[in-house]
């Protein structure tokens, strides 16, 4: 039976030490964004009372998550990882992170303390997320 070789993606083993910590917070970072899309797009009726944030908000947040998360993905699966590409994802985070606490600290979609908390969570994770990037970048 003959295999499909995709050449531009590549597997764990051919991962290299310079791309690996760059590589595997992509990875991570794709996975938790879009679990978190999925949750938003699944769940957005029940989280609505819970996070007092509005389901018609988490919808469109929950679509562009997952696409992100997508976006993340493809960039870190890569066999070359592009520094443009992952400078790109570092400024998309970072701007999440500010749009986050804007909205936190504003009370922008009225959220729930808990929605607050779960909002400054979020700029915290994503956050870490941009600072191990970084630092991935600096190795290649």
């Amino acid at each position: 039976m003959a295999s499909t070789q995709y050449p531009q993606v590549v597997s764990p083993s051919q991962a290299t030490a310079a791309d690996g910590l760059a590589r595997l917070t992509l990875k991570l970072d794709a996975a938790v964004t879009g679990l978190n899309g999925l949750a938003y797009l699944g769940l957005a009726t029940v989280l609505d009372s819970f996070f007092g944030v509005a389901a018609a908000v988490q919808y469109p947040v929950g679509a562009f998550l997952l696409l992100y998360a997508l976006g993340v993905l493809v960039v870190g699966t890569r066999k070359e990882i592009s520094r443009a590409a992952l400078t790109a994802v570092i400024a998309a985070n970072l701007l999440w992170v500010a749009l986050s606490l804007v909205v936190a600290v504003f009370g922008a979609l009225s959220p729930t303390g808990v929605g607050t908390g779960w909002i400054v969570l979020q700029a915290l994770a994503v956050g870490g997320f941009a600072g191990l990037q970084y630092a991935g970048l600096k190795r290649l």
